[in-house]
């Protein structure tokens, strides 16, 4: 795995975190604040998935994305937002390519149950269940989640209520083969769903 993360602490903590966690099946192979660093350590180290902060400095998490990708176009990317409001914000980063997004933790462990699910679906050969498999309010369902819409935003977008919209999104885990929400994400960016995914519908908050 490549992190590139503007904090260098955190990415220490993940490169010991990381190996004890999967019984040294997932390492951090090299680590960098800077995005314009991406593309060289891409090329030097060759690595099966890379995590990018999408808070670096100048020239950024998409400039990041773009030398990765250049270098070795199918490699897995997943961002790391600050909170969860940045999770919903980071559909930019989604739409050029990324395989999914996950959520800062406190300390850097907290973190690695999410990414090593993440790094599974994301490296996973076998392609996702799509077309025939999937029904189309079961598309809707996943490109919301894929977009990062929240149960509330999702009841809204599919008019029914939050608990039938965690029934419907259980429902939607199994059919996948996934466990949660992060790898639904992350098996949506590589199936393209992201390209088709509806605008999640916000209301403005009462006076």
């Amino acid at each position: 795995m490549l992190i590139v993360d503007r904090q260098p602490m955190f990415r220490r903590g993940l490169e010991e975190a990381l190996p004890a966690a999967s019984d040294g099946g997932v390492r951090v192979v090299a680590g960098t604040d800077r995005a314009d660093s991406a593309g060289m350590l891409v090329r030097r180290h060759q690595p099966d998935i890379a995590l990018v902060d999408l808070e670096l400095d100048p020239p950024g998490p998409l400039a990041a994305l773009a030398a990765m990708r250049q270098v070795q176009p199918r490699l897995p990317i997943l961002a790391l937002a600050r909170n969860v409001p940045a999770f919903q914000g980071a559909l930019e980063f989604l739409g050029a390519g990324a395989s999914g997004v996950l959520v800062r933790t406190r300390a850097p462990a907290g973190l690695v149950p999410s990414l090593l699910a993440a790094a599974g679906a994301a490296t996973r050969p076998q392609a996702p269940p799509t077309g025939p498999q999937l029904t189309g309010k079961e598309r809707h369902l996943w490109s919301l989640i894929a977009g990062g819409a929240s149960t509330a935003q999702i009841a809204r977008a599919l008019h029914v209520s939050e608990r039938t919209v965690k029934r419907l999104t259980a429902g939607l885990l199994r059919t996948l083969g996934v466990a949660n929400r992060t790898e639904a994400a992350a098996l949506a960016g590589r199936a393209g769903l992201l390209d088709e995914r509806p605008p999640v519908q916000r209301t403005a908050p009462r006076p």
